[in-house]
């Protein structure tokens, strides 16, 4: 007899196409546990900095993130039990985290973090990969992406409020480096799930973007949510 797993919707895409945003509301939308897979990683890179590990040792990266207790819990990210959600937050942890999620063994370490997280009365999953490889059963996938300019800007934006003192085309050639890597890496590369809807954000606002993914919810599940 099959097990019923609870209901998933994954939102995957590149560097600052709005995955993360839009999967806090709709997860707070309709009352399911989030997942923001790319804080495990960053996580990840926060401790293998702490812990003055290089990151070309991926013996000891992997080593580290076995024993690594890391937990999502009321929109905070903890290690332990400190929590590390602004402290993750950068460009060069953003940077290094990239390089790790390029090593299989770190990817299949993690991935029974992510997959660890699936409950009732549903998950809300944003990342890469999480249509393609950790939830390929997901009823609903999304696939959220922009113009690589307007997606420099955002990301320009956010950092600029919350006081970081950063260039916009040094955010672009990182979100270009990024993009680069994501797509060329051999194991789980950012690619849409071959059932994903592409959704281009590029000349969409938050508002319209949500809408359009609400109206593709509404189609798979039903009309009613919170």
């Amino acid at each position: 007899m099959s097990i019923k797993l609870p209901p998933i919707i994954t939102i995957d895409g590149p560097t600052a196409s709005g995955k993360g945003t839009i999967a806090r509301i709709i997860s707070k939308k309709l009352g399911w546990l989030l997942l923001d897979s790319g804080s495990i990683y960053r996580a990840l890179a926060f401790a293998v900095i702490e812990s003055n590990i290089s990151v070309n040792d991926f013996e000891s990266i992997n080593k580290l993130a076995r024993n690594l207790e890391i937990s999502l819990r009321e929109g905070e990210i903890y290690i332990d039990s400190l929590i590390v959600s602004e402290k993750i937050r950068t460009e060069e942890i953003s940077r290094i985290a990239s390089i790790l999620a390029t090593d299989h063994n770190v990817r299949q370490t993690l991935l029974k973090k992510q997959r660890s997280f699936l409950s009732y009365p549903g998950l809300v999953a944003d990342g890469r990969d999480m249509g393609t490889v950790v939830f390929p059963y997901a009823s609903l996938k999304i696939f959220l992406t922009a113009d690589i300019s307007i997606r420099a800007q955002r990301r320009y934006n956010q950092l600029i409020n919350k006081g970081n003192i950063v260039n916009i085309m040094s955010i672009m050639d990182n979100i270009s480096e990024r993009d680069e890597r994501d797509a060329r890496r051999l194991h789980s590369p950012l690619v849409p799930a071959l059932d994903a809807h592409v959704v281009d954000s590029s000349v969409l606002d938050i508002k319209q973007t949500l809408g359009i993914i609400l109206d593709l919810y509404k189609y798979k599940f039903g009309p009613s949510y919170n």
